[in-house]
């Protein structure tokens, strides 16, 4: 896993992807405190280490970065544990993942 609280490179995410099934990046963004955490194997691993870090989970949204997609289709949020909470905004996570990628 690593925590990403600035950018991340195409570059970084490729190589990170390759080790997928399918090559995409799993991430999980907390939208109050602006990180992003990339590569693991699911979405609840990284959840599990953003909660024990001290993240609320309503400010959770798990993500798939689909890096040798065309840009405005890099992210998916298909994400399980986006499910508990129905009233999280998908825009402000669209919009702060593409800002960190």
């Amino acid at each position: 896993m690593q925590v990403v609280k600035d950018k991340v490179s195409i570059e970084t995410l490729k190589k990170m992807s390759e080790k997928m099934f399918e090559k995409l990046v799993k991430a999980v963004v907390d939208i109050e405190k602006k990180i992003l955490v990339i590569d693991a194997e699911m979405h609840s691993d990284i959840e599990y280490f953003m909660l024990q870090e001290g993240s609320s989970q309503q400010h959770l949204w798990g993500i798939n970065i689909w890096p040798y997609r065309e840009k405005d289709k890099w992210i998916e949020f298909d994400s399980v544990i986006n499910l508990p909470d129905l009233l999280k905004s998908t825009t402000n996570v669209r919009n702060f993942a593409i800002a960190y990628t």
